[in-house]
C-alpha cells in the first residue's frame, strides 16, 4: 500500500442511493465515485444488495455496466453481490486495487470467486463486519432471554388458555454466558450481557482483553469451557476452520439445559448433533438466525422442534446499515489514499 495516489476512481457496483454516494463524496472528496442508477438492480427492501432478481439488462446495458466497473480503481461492492461477476472484472481490469464487501461475510464471496493467489495479492478486499454488530447481539440478547423465561412454555400456555402454578424463571444476572467469537457482533455482545450482569465468558485465539468478558478462553479448549456456561451465544463466520466447530463432541459437554443462540453463520453448529442435543435435553432452547442450509429446508426438524426459534436469516437486517457502510467504506478509502491499514481486510487464507 505504498504509492499512494492523489485520487481513486471508485465505481459503485450494487445498488447504493444517490443521497449515501453523494455522502461517501463528501466524506471523502479524493474519491471520484462513479454511479449510474439505471444500472442497478433495485432494492427490495433495506440493504438488499443483491437487488431484485427479476429486473435484468439488455445485453447492451450489461455491456455498459462491465465497461463501467472493469474502469475502477475501486469498487464498492462486488457486482451484483455475484462472485463469478467479481472473478469476470479482476480478470479485465489489471488496474483494480481494492474491493469492498458489502456483506460482513463477504471473505465467503471472495474465495467463492476462485481468484488466483496473483489476484488476491494485487488487491485488497475488505468486508462490512461490525456493521450488524448491535443488531445481532440484540438478538443474541433476545435469544438468550427467550431460552430463560421459557417462551416455548408461556407460548403454549397462552395457546391453551392455560393458567398453571407458577415456576421459576431463569435470571441473566445469575447466568454465565460463553460467547463463541469475539469479533464486531461478539464484543458488542459481550457489552450487552455484562451490562446486565451476566458473567461473560469468551472465546480467543489472540487473548487480547476485550470489555465486558469477565474471562478469555482459548479456542481450543472450547469443549471444555460449555461445560461452565448457562448460555452459549455463537458469532462466528463461516470458515473451514469453523465449519462444525459446535461438534456432537463439544455438545456432549454441555451443562444441561444451556440456551444457544447463533447469530453468527449456520456451518459453525454441526446441526444433527444440536437436534439429538435438543431432544434429550442437554440443550433446553436454541434461537436460530442463521442455519447450515438457507433457506432452512422444509423438511428439517428445526422447524417444528418445541424449543427452538427460527428465525429467517433477519436479525442483521437494518435500514441504518446502508449509511454505515458507506461511511466505513469513505473510512477505508481515506486510509487508503493516506497509506495507512485498512479496516476490515479479508485473510486470504482463511477468507474471514
Amino acid at each position: 500500500m505504498t504509492d499512494s495516489p492523489q485520487t481513486l476512481r471508485a465505481v459503485v457496483a450494487v445498488d447504493l442511493s444517490e443521497e449515501l454516494c453523494q455522502l461517501v463524496e463528501r466524506l471523502e472528496p479524493r474519491l471520484e465515485v462513479v454511479r449510474d442508477h439505471s444500472f442497478y438492480r433495485p432494492m427490495r427492501g433495506p440493504a438488499d444488495w443483491s437487488g431484485d432478481p427479476s429486473v435484468t439488462r439488455t445485453p447492451e446495458q450489461q455491456a455498459a455496466f462491465d465497461e463501467l466497473v472493469d474502469s475502477a480503481d475501486v469498487l464498492f461492492g462486488l457486482p451484483d453481490v455475484d462472485p463469478a461477476s467479481l472473478a469476470r472484472t479482476v480478470a479485465a481490469n489489471p488496474r483494480l486495487r481494492w474491493v469492498h464487501a458489502t456483506a460482513a461475510g463477504g471473505g465467503g464471496q471472495v474465495k467463492a470467486a476462485g481468484l488466483d493467489q496473483d489476484a488476491l495479492e494485487r488487491i485488497v478486499f475488505t468486508t462490512s463486519a461490525g456493521v450488524h454488530g448491535g443488531t445481532l447481539a440484540e438478538f443474541a440478547l433476545f435469544g438468550v432471554l427467550a431460552g430463560a423465561k421459557d417462551l416455548p412454555r408461556l407460548q403454549q400456555q397462552q395457546a391453551a388458555k392455560q393458567w398453571t402454578d407458577r415456576w421459576e424463571m431463569r435470571q441473566l444476572d445469575e447466568m454465565t454466558v460463553l460467547i463463541v467469537g469475539l469479533g464486531g457482533i461478539g464484543k458488542a455482545a459481550a457489552t450487552k450481557f455484562s451490562a446486565l450482569g451476566a458473567t461473560v465468558l469468551g472465546t480467543t485465539r489472540s487473548g487480547e482483553a476485550v470489555e465486558g468478558v469477565d474471562r478469555l478462553v482459548p479456542i481450543d479448549e472450547l469443549a471444555s469451557a460449555v461445560s461452565e456456561a448457562d448460555a452459549i451465544v455463537v458469532t462466528l463466520p463461516g470458515t473451514d476452520a469453523t465449519t462444525g466447530l459446535l461438534s456432537a463432541e463439544v455438545l456432549a459437554n454441555v451443562k444441561p439445559g444451556v440456551i444457544v443462540s447463533n447469530v453468527g453463520r449456520g456451518t459453525v453448529i454441526d446441526e444433527s448433533a444440536l437436534l439429538e442435543a435438543l431432544d434429550d435435553g442437554r440443550v433446553g432452547f436454541a434461537a436460530l438466525d442463521v442455519f447450515e442450509v438457507e433457506p432452512l429446508p422444509a423438511e428439517s426438524p428445526l422447524w417444528s422442534h418445541p424449543n427452538v426459534l427460527v428465525s429467517p436469516h433477519t436479525a442483521a437486517l437494518s435500514s441504518a446499515e446502508e449509511p454505515r457502510i458507506a461511511k466505513l467504506f469513505a473510512e477505508n478509502a481515506r486510509r487508503l489514499l493516506d497509506g495507512e491499514p485498512l479496516k476490515n481486510v479479508v485473510d486470504i487464507v482463511e477468507f474471514y
